[in-house]
């Protein structure tokens, strides 16, 4: 199993919050080549602004695991994650991020700019399905215009 795959399994969570009419973001949190934890957005259905698909899954894979920091985690979301989210994963320590297409207008880069919001032992990987993570985007978008 790599990157491709737990993307793939993130974007089966984002199609979730796509078909619940959220916006479509997914993320699911691996430990030893196996999902822990999964979410996908639940702003809307849960009235909350915090409830992001990285929010709730690693909610979820601190609960599952009975501890507060995930060093030996990746996480995986389809889409550049927020300020927010990147906070969470800061004080979570997770071990690595891995996510699919970039967020121009919300996502971290847009507002740190040369900054690093993760811990510093956290690794980054970008653009994994970045075509398939932006066309469940855009496609979402398109249809609330």
């Amino acid at each position: 199993m790599d990157d491709i795959f737990f993307m793939r399994k993130a974007l089966l969570e984002a199609q979730v919050a796509f078909e619940l009419d959220e916006v479509p973001v997914g993320a699911v949190v691996v430990m030893d080549n196996r999902i822990i934890a999964r979410g996908h957005n639940q702003v809307e259905l849960l009235n909350d602004s915090t409830a992001h698909a990285e929010i709730l899954a690693l909610t979820s894979a601190f609960n599952h695991l009975g501890a507060k920091y995930l060093p030996e985690a990746s996480l995986y979301v389809t889409v550049e994650p927020c300020l927010m989210c990147c906070g969470a994963m800061y004080w979570g320590k997770i071990g690595r991020i891995v996510y699919g297409a970039p967020d121009e207008k919300n996502g971290y880069r847009h507002i740190t700019r040369d900054n690093w919001p993760f811990h510093p032992k956290t690794q980054l990987v970008t653009g994994v399905l970045q075509d398939e993570c932006s066309f469940l985007m855009k496609s979402f978008f398109k249809a609330k215009r």
